[in-house]
This record gives structure tokens, C-alpha cells and sequence, in this order.
């Protein structure tokens, strides 16, 4: 495997070779810091002076360039628009074929440009890390910020690229001019919703939308999902995504991920009642509600490891397995049987297809729209969280078909079986399988394309985000050779193998993030969990209030995500949204203590909602933080990122549910407090880590 620095010099167009950033300097740079610190012949402070000055003039450099090389193609539009205007006074077909063509060359000039910025945007990423890593600071953070919110900013000039959205909105006002429009006289600022149907505009909208620095509420919901994306993909990548996609098998995995969800809330408002029923304490609710969260556990280890020979088969295999274990959920009231209730929870546990849903948007859809892929995931787990509530909420009836019992307890399990089995058949029916067959080697592909090599790595390659896209430890493993070797092993690039080396993987702050991950899953599962069995003790809650006030805490998914995606992330860095999170989940613990004055309806739920809301605000930026930094091995194969924060999420579920069954042998009264004790020190030392790993290295 090629490292970055020798892939940046294959790269390059040759003609503006000066103007890269000089990625080999800078990083013999780095290690002569290094030598000289541990020499003690020159202070930290000199040294962080030198390299952000180093570090200006290359971005300098890069900028006059690019501003010089938007003026030619400035220069350029402006004379073909004068040709253009020739054309309108004398019509001749040939020469306005021909003036289409300059107009294209144009556009391809300008996804060389743009292609540029990009390989310069990682190569300066990558030296920052490199630093970072070599002493140890959170550099990259104080030199971004100061410079990208500087009023004279250079790297703004590349962020916010006013000038090539000008260059880019001149051609395809020209190109949509020159098209055959039979007699109409619309322009694109008419119309502005009519599609161009331009091939070089299509890859030039696609490089613009990557090359942006401002979060928006799609790329927030994208990285909520955890579908990390590799940097740099072949020229091949996307022809192959195109070959393996397939609309409708893109809507049974969301549609999997929907019905999963309603499964796996639809049994809360009744799970106390059920396990009342049978013989057994309100407070066993939570090993039924958890059993489904223990066989996830061991499910999400093989469904991952499955998919990477199939995915048509695990989702049939899911598909059954939960009609089987919804099934023997609602024959549990017959059958007077507490342990079959378990077993039907177990049953659909195991037929958690997360991972396989996560893994076909990751492998299957083009880069192009995995970003909205990723988005549907995560408003298709939110939606299917609101509506399993809901539907248990309406399900209020009784009555007997022959000797099966159809109630409030039992309807959950016959509906979604029902539901899964409809699903099946629609799967078995439509879904297509992709090919599996291995994609053919960089080198392979090189041989292949000697004259368009530069215009599909433009097309291709543009497709990755600036100074936000996960962290490319492999990168980082590729260039740690600092005695300039431009080659690391193949096994540097290799995705993880097993858990254990999964977790080699991870840096601190990582694990931080995943720390803070099990935090808010094991309070967002003590409020849900507990819900049905606090509001009857304290309250007296029907089964339908339970279920409204459920329904209502997931309809808030959707709007939070839309605030902090939209508006929130662009005013304020991650880790600070992720502090302040945390800090006000843990205020919604203390809130919901029952301590001297009497527990109330206002105070349970402006508590539940504010623990809830911060919960998803934090469970966002966190996940967002942990799509950017964790390892790119960790972004394909069994062990991927997505698998180990399902696993944290889905143990601190179990341990939560866990924790409610046991604090039921202490008696009701003492419920609330005793599980809220545990979240309370929990939610504590997630604030701590965070603050020892992001503020300390400063």
C-alpha cells in the first residue's frame, strides 16, 4: 500500500507541481522538532511559533494560486460569453456545438482546480495529525479555529469557495443556454429546480457539495449513523457502488431498521403488566425488555461477519427469527410461562440486522448518496422509536380467538409478527443481491487509465470532506516511518481482525467518546425501561399515557437533530456542545431524584424530557466526533466502528435493564433513586474524561 506522500506525487498535475503543499518538507520538519525537543535545544513554544508559521505560508501558497487560477477560468468564461452573444445574433449549430465543448473544457479545467484544493486539504490535515500525534497536542483544533475564523482568513478562501460557486454558476447558466430548448426562453434562475443534464456539471456539484467546512443537518444525521467512508477511493469506487445499488433492497434495509425499532420499544408501556401477569414482580420488566439487548450483543458480532458474504441471507435469517420470537412473546400469556416470554425476547435479539443495514449503506451505495443513505438510517431508527410506543398505545382492546388471548399485553407480539412476516415475503420478492466479487487493486487500475487517470481521480477522488473526515490511522501507520520511506505494509491498511484488535485501534479520546456513548445509552434506557413501572407507582399512568409520554420523547429525535445539525454545530465547536451535553444530562439525573418534597407529574416529565433531549443532542455530536477520529481500518470488515459502538450501546442497555431488575428486590419506593445513582456517577465521570482528554492536552 502506497503512503499519502508518494500518493501526492503520483497525483499531481504536473504543471502545478510548486504549489502543492510541500507534505515531505513539512514532515522531515516534524521530525526535526522532535529530535531537537528531546535534545533540549529548542522549546515547545518555539516550536509551535515555527510550525504555524510554516503551516501559513504553505496555505498561502496554495491560496494565491487558486485565486490566480479562478481568474483565467474567469477570463475564459468571459470570452466565450462574448462568443455566445455572436451566436445569438447568428444562430450557426456547428459553432454552437463547439462552444458547448470550450464550455466543458472550462469545467473540466475546473475540477483540476478543484482537485487541487482537495489534495491539499489532506495533505495538510495529515501533517497536523502527524504532529498532534508526535507531541502529543490538540494542535489541529487551536490552529483551525484560529485561522478559519480569522476576518482575513485564508482558509475560509478555501472553505467557503465564493469565487468557484461564480465560475460554477456561469457554466451552467452558458451550458443550460446552449442547450436545444425548442423555443424556450427560461433561464436556470427560471427554473431552478429543472436538473441540467450535463455530465461535467453533475461531477462539479458533486466535488462543490464535499468541499465545504459548514455542518448542515444532512451530514449531521449522516454521521449520527456511523457509516465512517474511505479516504481517497480508487477510480473505480463509485463505477462499482453504481453496480452494486439497488433502490429497493436500499429501502428493505431501512425498512428493517424501522420494524426493528418498533419492536424493540413497542413492549415497553406493557412489559410490567405482562410480567404481573405471570406470576412475577413489575420490576422483571427490565430483564424482558434487556433479554432482547443480551442476544444483540452476540448477534451484532455475526450478522457482521455474515455480511461480508451476503446480505440478502441475514436479513432473511433476521426475518424469521423475530417472527419466531414475536410469536413466542404473545403465546407466553397462554402459556403462563415466563420463560417463554424470555425466549421470544432472545429470539429477537438475535435477529438484530443492524450491522447488515449499516454495512449495505456503507458498502453498496455510491458515495454520491450515501450521505442521504446514512440520514434515512438515522430518521428511520428515530421514527420507528416514536411509533413502538404509539402502536402500544392504541392496542388497548381484549378478546379470544378460539384459545389465544388478544390484549394490550400479547397484541405487540402478534402485530409485529404479523409485520415481519410481510416484510419477508416483500424481501424474498424484491431484494436483490450484490456481488460480492473483490474489487481489482490500485495498481491494476492504474495500468488502465493512462489518458482519463486525471479526470476520473477528479471525479472520483473529490467525493471526501476537508478537515472533517474520520481519521485515517492507516495514513498515519503508513507514514510513521519518518526516515522517509515512502511505503508501509500492507498489513498497516488491513481492517481489524477481532475485538481485541479493534480495540488496539483506539485512541484515548476515542475511548472517551465511546465512554461517553455507553453513558447516555444506559440513562436514555433507565428512563425508558423504568417508565411504565414510576408513573403507575407515583402517578397511577394508564398504559395509554405511558405510551404517549414515550411516543412524544421519540418524536423530539427529528427536531433536535434538525436544531443542533442546522443551527447549533455552525456556532459552536463539537467537543463544546459535547461538554455542555453532558453536563446537562447529568443536571436531568439530579433532577428526577425523588428526595424531600413529593414526586410530581411537572418534575418527572420537564426531567425525563430534559435528560432525553440531551441525550440525543449528545448521542449526535458524539457520534459525529467519533466518525472523524476513529481509525479508517475501522471503517470496513467484521470489527468496524459501527460494530463497537452497537456493542457499547447495546452492554450499557443490558446493564441498565439489568440494574432495574435488581434495584426491584429493594421495593418500588426505592426504585427511582437507586437507578438513578448509578447514572448519576456514570454521567460524572464521562464530564471528567472529557475534560482531563480535551482540555489537558493544551
Amino acid at each position: 500500500m502506497v503512503a499519502f506522500g508518494k500518493k501526492l506525487k503520483d497525483r499531481q498535475i504536473q504543471e502545478w507541481q510548486g504549489y502543492y503543499i510541500n507534505y515531505k518538507l513539512m514532515k522531515k520538519r516534524v521530525r526535526q522538532y522532535a529530535q531537537q525537543i528531546q535534545l533540549g535545544t529548542q522549546d515547545r513554544r518555539h516550536v509551535l511559533k515555527d510550525f504555524s508559521r510554516m503551516l501559513d505560508n504553505q496555505i498561502e501558497k496554495i491560496v494565491l494560486f487558486l485565486l490566480e487560477q479562478q481568474g483565467i477560468l474567469a477570463s475564459r468564461i468571459s470570452k466565450l460569453g462574448e462568443q455566445h452573444d455572436a451566436l445569438l445574433q447568428e444562430p450557426e449549430i456547428h459553432k454552437m456545438s463547439e462552444l458547448r465543448e470550450a464550455y466543458r473544457e472550462v469545467g473540466q479545467d475546473l475540477l483540476k482546480l478543484l482537485f487541487f484544493v482537495e489534495m491539499n486539504a489532506i495533505g495538510l490535515r495529515k501533517i497536523l495529525k502527524k504532529f498532534d500525534k508526535r507531541f502529543g497536542y490538540r494542535f489541529t483544533d487551536y490552529y483551525v479555529k484560529t485561522r478559519a475564523n480569522h476576518p482575513y482568513s485564508q482558509l475560509q478562501q478555501v472553505f467557503k469557495h465564493v469565487g468557484i460557486g461564480a465560475v460554477v454558476g456561469a457554466l451552467s447558466r452558458n451550458l443550460h443556454e446552449l442547450q436545444n430548448r425548442q423555443g424556450s426562453y427560461l433561464s436556470i434562475y427560471d427554473q431552478p429546480t429543472l436538473p441540467l443534464q450535463d455530465p461535467v456539471i453533475d461531477s462539479i456539484k458533486a466535488a462543490v457539495d464535499r468541499l465545504t467546512n459548514s455542518t448542515n443537518f444532512l451530514n449531521f444525521l449522516g454521521q449520527h449513523a456511523l457509516i465512517m467512508q474511505e479516504e481517497l477511493p480508487t477510480p473505480t469506487e463509485e463505477h462499482v457502488d453504481d453496480e452494486r445499488y439497488h433502490f429497493m433492497s436500499l429501502i428493505l434495509n431501512l425498512a428493517n431498521t424501522f420494524l426493528y425499532m418498533v419492536n424493540t420499544y413497542i413492549i415497553v408501556p406493557t412489559a410490567d403488566d405482562y410480567s404481573m401477569s405471570l406470576g412475577a414482580a413489575p420490576t422483571v420488566c427490565g430483564i424482558v425488555i434487556g433479554a432482547m439487548a443480551v442476544a444483540q450483543v452476540f448477534s451484532s458480532v455475526y450478522f457482521s461477519a455474515w455480511s461480508n458474504r451476503s446480505y440478502f441471507r441475514p436479513l432473511v435469517f433476521s426475518s424469521i427469527t423475530l417472527f419466531l420470537g414475536n410469536i413466542l412473546y404473545a403465546l407466553a400469556y397462554d402459556a403462563r410461562s415466563l420463560w417463554i416470554l424470555l425466549i421470544g425476547r432472545v429470539f429477537c435479539g438475535l435477529g438484530s440486522a443492524r450491522a447488515v443495514n449499516r454495512r449495505y449503506i456503507s458498502d453498496c451505495v455510491p458515495l454520491k448518496i450515501r450521505m442521504q443513505a446514512s440520514a434515512a438510517f438515522v430518521s428511520a431508527s428515530a421514527l420507528g422509536m416514536a411509533c413502538g410506543p404509539a402502536l402500544a398505545g392504541i392496542l388497548q382492546t381484549d378478546f379470544k380467538i378460539y384459545k389465544l388471548t388478544f390484549n394490550q399485553n400479547t397484541l405487540p407480539g402478534w402485530v409485529m409478527g404479523v409485520a415481519w412476516l410481510i416484510y419477508l415475503i416483500w424481501l424474498w420478492i424484491t431484494f436483490k443481491e450484490p456481488s460480492h466479487e473483490p474489487v481489482e487493486n490500485e495498481d491494476h487500475v492504474n495500468n488502465h487509465q493512462p489518458n482519463d487517470e486525471v479526470n476520473n481521480a477528479l471525479e472520483q477522488g473529490l467525493k471526501q470532506p476537508l478537515l472533517i473526515t474520520s481519521d485515517d490511522k492507516g495514513d498515519e501507520e503508513a507514514d510513521q516511518d519518518y526516515d522517509d520511506s515512502e511505503e508501509a505494509s500492507e498489513e498497516s491498511r488491513l481492517p481489524a481482525t477481532s475485538i481485541r484488535s479493534a480495540y488496539r485501534l483506539l485512541t484515548p479520546s476515542v475511548k472517551v467518546q465511546l465512554l461517553i456513548y455507553f453513558m447516555l445509552k444506559y440513562v436514555m434506557e433507565i428512563l425508558l425501561s423504568e417508565s411504565s413501572v414510576i408513573t403507575t407507582y407515583y402517578f397511577n399512568w394508564s398504559t395509554s399515557r405511558v405510551a404517549l409520554f414515550l411516543a412524544c420523547l421519540g418524536l423530539t429525535v427529528l427536531p433536535v437533530n434538525i436544531v443542533v445539525g442546522s443551527y447549533i454545530s455552525n456556532m459552536f465547536e463539537d467537543r463544546q456542545i459535547l461538554l455542555v451535553s453532558e453536563i446537562m444530562v447529568c443536571i436531568g439525573v439530579l433532577l428526577s431524584f425523588h428526595l424531600i418534597i413529593p414526586y410530581s407529574v411537572p418534575q418527572y416529565i420537564c426531567s425525563g424530557l430534559l435528560l432525553f433531549v440531551s441525550a440525543e443532542v449528545l448521542e449526535g455530536v458524539n457520534l459525529s466526533l467519533l466518525s472523524r477520529v476513529m481509525s479508517s481500518r475501522l471503517s470496513r470488515g467484521t470489527y468496524n466502528g459501527g460494530l463497537l459502538s452497537t456493542e457499547a450501546g447495546t452492554i450499557a442497555r443490558v446493564i441498565a435493564d439489568a440494574t432495574i431488575t435488581l434495584a426491584g428486590y429493594l421495593g418500588e419506593s426505592n426504585l427511582l433513586n437507586v437507578t438513578l445513582l448509578p447514572s448519576l456517577f456514570i454521567s460524572i465521570a464521562s464530564i471528567l474524561a472529557t475534560c482531563y482528554t480535551y482540555n489537558s492536552l493544551y
